[in-house]
C-alpha cells in the first residue's frame, strides 16, 4: 500500500577526494574517494541564513522526513519534526541530512568498495571517528555552498556531532540543539557497545569482516541490535508495553526456549529486523567511534573561544538511562561555564532514551520556540 504523503524527497550523493588526495583521518589514514549520502527538505535563502544541518543516531540515515515516492510506506525517521507546518518548518528552513562516514545507508562505510582492491573493504576499513563524520559534512556544506549553519541539531550520536560541529567549527554554527546525548559514553555505554561487537564477532559468519560474498552473520547483528534495543527503551515503557504477558492467550509456559513472554517476540522481531537493513561491520566501526568520543570539560573538549558564540538548547528525557541528565547538566554547566547562552530542558517521557524519535507536543513546542528566536535575531 503507498502514500500520500505530500512531502516528496530524494536522496543524493556527494563524492569527493581521491586514492591519492583523499581524507586525512584521526587514526593517521587516509580515505578517498569518500560519498556522503544527503538529503534536502525546503529551500535555501538567497541570503543562505535558513539552513538547519540535522544528525542522525547511530543506525540512522539522511532519510530524516517525507517519502521518496508514492510507493514508500514509510516516512523519513523524524517526520513527526520535519516538514511543512511542524516545529522544524521546511516552508522556513533548508534542512540537510546526511549519513554518517562509516555506515552502509549511502555513505563509504565498511561495506564500500575499496578502489585498492574492487572488493568491499571489510577490517581494512580505517577507523573513523565522530569528527571525521563532522570534517566529511563540512565538506558537502561547501559543496553546497553553506557558508554558516543558522543550527545543529541530533540526539544520541547525532548530539555528539553536533557538539564535535561547535567544538571543531563555532565560528560557522550560530545556534546547537543536543538532544539525549552526553560530552562522552559513559564505562556502562561502553560495556553495552562492546557487548553488541562481541556477539558480531563471536558469529561464525562474521569470518573476520570478510563476509560480503556470502552469508551474512546475521544471529550476531540480530543479538547486538536486541543489546542495544534494551538501552534504548526504559523500565517503565517495557512494563507499559509488555509487563509480564505471555505469547500463549492460555496463560501457559511453553517449558522450552522458543520464548514464552511478548517482550522476548518483541526484540527477536527487531533484531530480524534490523538484520535487513544493516551492516554488521558498520555496526562495530559506529559504536567504535561513540565509544572514542570525548569532549569532557576536563579533557578541554570544549575551550575553544570561538564556542561562546553559539546559543545551546539542550535537551534531556527523564527515562533516559542511556544518557541520563546528570550527563546534560554537566554538559550545561561547561558551556556556562564558557560563558555561553544556554538553555535547558529535562522533558517528562516515560519511553526511555528513544523518547526523543517519537511524537512530542512538548519537544516540538520547545524546539520550534527556540528556532523563532533565531529568526528574529536575524
Amino acid at each position: 500500500m503507498g502514500t500520500t504523503h505530500p512531502l516528496r524527497v530524494q536522496k543524493k550523493f556527494f563524492t569527493f577526494g581521491d586514492l591519492r588526495d583523499g581524507m586525512v583521518l584521526d587514526c593517521g589514514a587516509r580515505l578517498g574517494p569518500v560519498t556522503i549520502a544527503y538529503e534536502t527538505l525546503g529551500n535555501l535563502r538567497a541570503e543562505r541564513n535558513n539552513a538547519l544541518l540535522i544528525l542522525h543516531a547511530c543506525t540512522g540515515d539522511s532519510h530524516v522526513a517525507g517519502v521518496y515516492d508514492d510507493a514508500d510506506e514509510r516516512p523519513g525517521w523524524w517526520d513527526a519534526m520535519v516538514g511543512p507546518g511542524k516545529p522544524i518548518d521546511t516552508r522556513r528552513y533548508f534542512v540537510i541530512c546526511s549519513n554518517i562516514l562509516g555506515s552502509c545507508m549511502g555513505s563509504t562505510g565498511p561495506s564500500s568498495i575499496n578502489p585498492a582492491t574492487g572488493k568491499p573493504y571489510g577490517l581494512d576499513f580505517p577507523m573513523v571517528t565522530i569528527r571525521d563524520m563532522v570534517r566529511a559534512q563540512r565538506r558537502l556544506l561547501e559543496h553546497l555552498g553553506i557558508p554558516r549553519l543558522l543550527a545543529a541539531i541530533g540526539g544520541s550520536v547525532g548530539g555528539m556531532q553536533v557538539l564535535q560541529w561547535c567544538a571543531t567549527y563555532p565560528e560557522l554554527v550560530k545556534a546547537a540543539i543536543p538532544l539525549a546525548t552526553t560530552t562522552r559514553h559513559s564505562a556502562q555505554a561502553i560495556a553495552f557497545n562492546e557487548v553488541a561487537r562481541q556477539a558480531i564477532m563471536a558469529d561464525p559468519l562474521w569470518r573476520g569482516g570478510d563476509y560480503y560474498q556470502g552469508e551474512k552473520p546475521g544471529l550476531g547483528l540480530a543479538l547486538a541490535r536486541m543489546i542495544g534495543h534494551v538501552t534504548y527503551l526504559s523500565d517503565e515503557s517495557m512494563r507499559e508495553k509488555f509487563g509480564r504477558r505471555l505469547l500463549n492467550e492460555g496463560g501457559c509456559f511453553s517449558f522450552d526456549f522458543a520464548g514464552d513472554f511478548q517482550v522476548e517476540s518483541y526484540l527477536r522481531y527487531q533484531g530480524k529486523k534490523f538484520v535487513e537493513r544493516f551492516d554488521a561491520n558498520s555496526l562495530l566501526y559506529i559504536t567504535k567511534a561513540g565509544d572514542y568520543f570525548d569532549l569532557a570539560p576536563e579533557n578541554g573538549g570544549l575551550d575553544n573561544p570561538a564556542i561562546s558564540g553559539i546559543r545551546f538548547l539542550v535537551i534531556s528525557f527523564t527515562s533516559d538511562w542511556l544518557y541520563p541528565t546528570y550527563q546534560s547538566r554537566e554538559l550545561v554547566s561547561a558551556l556556562k561555564k564558557r560563558g555561553c547562552d544556554v538553555s535547558f530542558c529535562e522533558i517528562e517521557a516515560r519511553w526511555g532514551h528513544d523518547a526523543f524519535l517519537l511524537p512530542n507536543a512538548r519537544l516540538g513546542d520547545i524546539i520550534r520556540g527556540f528556532l523563532d528566536g533565531l529568526e528574529t535575531e536575524e
